[in-house]
């Protein structure tokens, strides 16, 4: 998931620069011949998209700050008489601007010119390689732009390495690259340890993601840089967003401590000052343009794919796991069952012994008064039968004293199943803690669903309330419709009154001919009123059409509560599936209560295995394991351990190699089948199989 939404955040930083264009939409040689025939010598050598666009977003950029502080300054100019210090103040940003958009200027020239480069190389590129040399000095000093000094008890420190620690917290991606470069011993500055990072990252093909990283952690950055520094600005976005093309490249770089804290950050303008290339090269400029969009596209596919992959291969994960604990249960229940039965046949012997070992003491009692009772009547006369009756108790007194002897045996026997019994009673009592562990999860569960309930029952408040304003709306309405048919009928009394006053018209017309000039005093009256009645007439229209509006708002009101009627019946449903998926749970709880119970005695079980398997290593093997962090050398050739050459454990001595050092494998008594084993031990276990055989 992680890298899905850092290759969506990648693609969104670089939509300023980027246009995607399908295979149709791609230009002939002849259209890019007369294209370029019409554009001038300057838009000429911008012909890739990424670098047209930069340049456009710095220029407006540069514009609209100029802009601003010109009008800044007339305000203040205007407003106040502008003292020293505010002059300085302004001067220093000016100052600040200028050197953000002259290192963003250089920065678009430089991955230009590294890109054009690499791809007319067409192989991967060494540290020896110019525009990557000055790519990276470019970088260094867009990294160092307003950078705090801090004062340290030996003097003042001022280096980029101290943000670019701060990616590892933020992603744990970076945490290879930092371990990485803090384990090179020739690496002496923090200078040097800045650039083997950038070294790292970009064979990584990661360096505009972690910037990016950063750069959304503003407040993070504010320790290390000044507010006008450029990592802290917009131009910071831009060159984040012209890294992502160098994702394209692929690098082969040599980390050497001594190149990385004694090299010269300089920058070499010669490589930028070149004249313009031939016709050729300016024609070929639109192909490699398109073959640079084709890249990009070929880069984001891939980061899809990659997280395609990762998901498929933790679902494969999870259904493994999934299958190995169904094993697990399933022989879990199967070992509890025949513990349970060699239980119940402990105890039918135990209760055998005790009733075999009454037996015998009460017979041994009842022969001794038979023979005493005997002994008693014949003493008298069976004196010369008395030594051989002595011999006879002797013997009968040995045979008493084994029989007590066994008895005593049988007790210390019903001890030890006394203790194995309080042993089985602390794991249940343990058992039962987990229980209520499970129990209290399981009132969590209950107070939740409440809580879902009471949600519930105030969305019904809510319905209710909602339909009692559409009742009121609707009571309105009707008052409105009354009201308008007031308003028709007043209409109608005005249009028969003024059809009245026409007939009045008409027939004082016909009857008084000869009083024309009377007659034309009253008619203008008559228009007046006429008119009077028109303009009244407008206002009513207008009123009912005022009317018309309020009810359609209405309506648009009573439909808007519909809909919210509609979402309060899909939330029951959601309550309604929450109460089933809470019966689920329920069982799953119960189901999982069963299996701990299951697991626990198997855990027990396992536990007594895993030491008995271990005393008999110790006894096989008797050497220790080295742990990781105690060996920084192989044993046998003594060379320090990277990212390349990596840490193997023999499984005979426990000692750390390397690869070529323990690539031998053999069967060990103590594993089922051939493990890793160094070449001394290999040696060694060959001559003692081929001594045994002998």
């Amino acid at each position: 998931m992680a890298d899905g939404e850092k290759c969506t955040a990648a693609a969104a930083g670089r939509q300023e620069d980027f246009e995607i264009i399908d295979k149709n939409q791609i230009p002939s040689a002849t259209q890019l011949k007369n294209e370029e025939k019409e554009k001038a010598a300057e838009e000429a050598r911008w012909s890739a998209p990424i670098l047209s666009l930069a340049k456009k977003a710095s220029e407006n950029l540069a514009l609209s700050y100029g802009n601003a502080l010109k009008s800044a300054a007339l305000v203040g100019f205007i407003s106040k008489p502008v003292s020293n210090d505010n002059t300085a103040k302004t001067s220093v940003r000016y100052h600040a601007m200028e050197e953000r958009a002259n290192l963003m200027n250089m920065m678009k020239l430089s991955i230009k010119t590294l890109i054009q480069s690499a791809l007319s190389l067409g192989r991967t590129l060494d540290s020896d390689f110019p525009p990557l040399q000055q790519f990276f000095v470019v970088l260094e000093h867009c990294l160092k732009h307003g950078l705090k000094v801090k004062k340290t008890f030996i003097g003042q420190n001022k280096s980029f390495f101290g943000p670019l620690e701060l990616v590892e917290k933020l992603c744990p991606e970076a945490s290879d690259i930092a371990t990485s470069v803090k384990n090179l011993p020739e690496l002496k500055t923090a200078v040097g340890r800045g650039r083997a990072w950038l070294y790292l990252a970009l064979m990584q093909k990661k360096l505009a993601d972690y910037l990016k990283v950063l750069l959304d952690h503003k407040h993070l950055l504010s320790e290390f840089y000044e507010p006008d520094a450029l990592m802290m600005e917009e131009e910071g976005a831009v060159i984040v967003g012209l890294l992502v093309g160098l994702n394209v490249i692929d690098a082969n770089l040599c980390l050497k401590g001594e190149d990385l804290d004694s090299q010269v950050g300089v920058i070499d303008f010669s490589l930028y000052l070149k004249e313009t290339q031939d016709s050729d090269s300016k024609q070929d400029g639109g192909i490699t343009a398109v073959l640079d969009q084709k890249h990009y596209v070929e880069e984001l596919n891939r980061h899809l794919s990659c997280t395609v992959a990762d998901l498929q291969n933790k679902i494969d994960c999870l259904e493994k796991t999934n299958s190995k604990l169904q094993e697990e249960l399933a022989a879990a229940t199967d070992r509890i069952g025949s513990l349970q039965e060699e239980q119940q046949q402990l105890k039918q012997q135990n209760e055998l012994i005790r009733e075999r070992s009454e037996k015998s003491v009460e017979v041994t009692k009842e022969d001794t008064k038979v023979e005493l009772d005997t002994y008693r009547q014949s003493r008298q006369g069976l004196d010369e039968m008395y030594s051989d009756v002595w011999k006879q108790l002797k013997e009968e007194k040995k045979i008493r004293l084994e029989l007590e002897k066994e008895l005593e045996l049988q007790i210390g026997m019903k001890t030890e199943m006394e203790i194995a019994m309080k042993l089985l009673e602390k794991d249940t009592h343990e058992k039962q803690d987990t229980l209520v562990a499970l129990r209290q999860q399981l009132e969590e569960v209950k107070a939740i669903n409440l809580q879902m309930f009471h949600k519930s029952q105030n969305a019904e408040c809510s319905l209710q309330q909602k339909t009692e304003a559409i009742s009121s709306f609707e009571e309105k309405t009707n008052e409105m419709m009354s009201s308008m048919k007031q308003m028709e009928e007043r209409l109608q009394h005005a249009e028969k009154a003024r059809q009245a006053a026409e007939e009045r018209c008409n027939k004082m017309k016909q009857e008084l001919a000869g009083r024309l000039d009377t007659c034309r005093q009253q008619m203008s009256q008559l228009d007046s009123k006429c008119s009077t009645l028109e303009k009244e007439l407008k206002s009513e229209k207008e009123q009912r059409q005022t009317l018309q509006r309020e009810l359609h708002q209405e309506k648009d009101a009573t439909s808007l509560l519909k809909t919210e009627l509609e979402q309060m019946e899909g939330l029951k449903k959601e309550l309604r599936k929450l109460q089933d998926e809470k019966q689920q749970l329920e069982k799953v709880c119960e189901e999982q209560e069963q299996a701990l119970q299951e697991m626990g005695l198997h855990l027990s079980q396992s536990k007594l295995k895993m030491e008995d398997i271990k005393e008999v290593n110790k006894a096989l093997k008797g050497h220790t394991w080295l742990k990781d962090d105690e060996a920084t050398h192989c044993k046998q050739c003594e060379k320090e351990f990277s990212i390349s050459r990596r840490k193997h454990h023999c499984r005979n001595c426990g000692d750390i190699f390397c690869n070529t050092c323990s690539s031998n494998e053999l069967a060990l008594p103590s594993y089922p089948k051939p493990v890793r084993v160094c070449d001394t031990c290999h040696t060694l276990l060959l001559q003692r199989c081929s001594s045994n055989s002998s």
